[in-house]
Parts: C-alpha cells; sequence; structure tokens
C-alpha cells in the first residue's frame, strides 16, 4: 500500500463524536511509551503526524487521522504508566473502553509491545480482555533496532508462548518493527490494505 495523503481529522474523549464516515478503522494501542506515535509517523512517512514525546502518557485523547481518504488510523492513550492523576486514569480507561465496545467501524486493533520485555500483566489482562469482547486485534512489536537481528525473532517468539500457555488456544497476527529503521512498515500496511479489499466487498 502506498500512502498517498494523511491528515487529522480530530481529537475527543466521547465516541459518539468520533467521525461517522463508514471507513474501516484502526485503533493503535499500548502501554505508555512504547513508541506509537514514532510507530504511526514511520507507517504514514509523515514527520510529525503523531506528537511524539519523551514524557509517557502525552497521548490523552481519542485521535482520528485518515489515510488515502479511504481508511482510519486512530491514536488511543497509552494505558499503564503515565504521569496523570489517578481520576484522569479512570477517565481515560472509561473512553477507551467505550471505543472498542461501541466502535462499530473498527475492524483491527494493533496492540504495541516493546520487543525488549518479557510479558507484562497489564498487557496480557488487556489482550484477554479483547478476546473475551471478541474484538479482533493483532500485536505489533516495536524497537526491534535494540536488540541483534538473529534476537528479534526469538523474543518475539517467546513472547508469543507465554500468550499460549495461557488462555489463548493460538497466537495472534503480529508484526516485528522498528520506527528508526522502517522494518516491518510494509508487512503492517499489506495486512491493513487486505482487511480494507475485504471491507469495500462487504459493503458492496
Amino acid at each position: 500500500m502506498k500512502i498517498k495523503s494523511a491528515h487529522f481529522v480530530m481529537s475527543n474523549s466521547k465516541v459518539a463524536q468520533c467521525p461517522n464516515e463508514p471507513l474501516p478503522e484502526y485503533a493503535f494501542i499500548g502501554r505508555s511509551n512504547v513508541g506509537k506515535s514514532s510507530l504511526i509517523n514511520m507507517l504514514v512517512q509523515r514527520k510529525s503526524l503523531a506528537k511524539t514525546s519523551g514524557r509517557p502518557g502525552k497521548t490523552q485523547l481519542i485521535n482520528h487521522f485518515k489515510i488515502n481518504d479511504n481508511w482510519f488510523l486512530v491514536d488511543l492513550p497509552g494505558y499503564g504508566y503515565a504521569r496523570v492523576s489517578k481520576k484522569e486514569k479512570k477517565t481515560f480507561q472509561k473512553y477507551i473502553t467505550d471505543y472498542f465496545l461501541k466502535r462499530k467501524q473498527l475492524v483491527c486493533a494493533f496492540i504495541l509491545i516493546d520487543i525488549r520485555h518479557d510479558p507484562q500483566k497489564i498487557d496480557l489482562e488487556f489482550m484477554q480482555w479483547m478476546g473475551e469482547h471478541a474484538i479482533p486485534f493483532a500485536i505489533i512489536f516495536t524497537k526491534a533496532d535494540k536488540l541483534k537481528p538473529q534476537d528479534q525473532e526469538s523474543r518475539a517468539d517467546a513472547y508469543l508462548q507465554k500468550l499460549l500457555e495461557g488462555v489463548w488456544e493460538e497466537v495472534p497476527t503480529h508484526f516485528i518493527t522498528s520506527s528508526t529503521k522502517g522494518t516491518g512498515r510494509e508487512a503492517v500496511l499489506a495486512y491493513i490494505n487486505a482487511i480494507n479489499e475485504e471491507f469495500r466487498e462487504q459493503v458492496k
């Protein structure tokens, strides 16, 4: 897939106020500081479409970006560590939950995982919640450039094996990426393109 256009549409905290266009939507979410904004910018090849920050927890709203005028990329607040109050965290959790349960245009969520880290309880619990609510998702391992090439697949495999020891009968689709080197870009976009094609066939 070639990215011909990518532009910001809106930010808000209410699902009812999200764009009402019948376009397929892809949500990106993960723990704070997982490299979400950098990944989004790498995928669409825009330096600052999504705002990057050294301060975890920067994204605090549901951010919609329209790509190629035919699908939406959604940047969601990170879960886990963020320099915000407990009250604000509860607010984030409420509209993130509402988004996933009520957003009919959502066709796939991408859960971002730092490939260097062992499985974290908060990530595993979030994936389990997604599975229990039949919300389709794929895993994107980020920051692969921080590991030697030969260690990238083994780290990802070890993580996925941990999922099989839990509630999962098969592992979700996954991608290994690096925002600095562009690793995984074509694979993620090809996956999105394939789902878009299926979506268009269904609405004919």
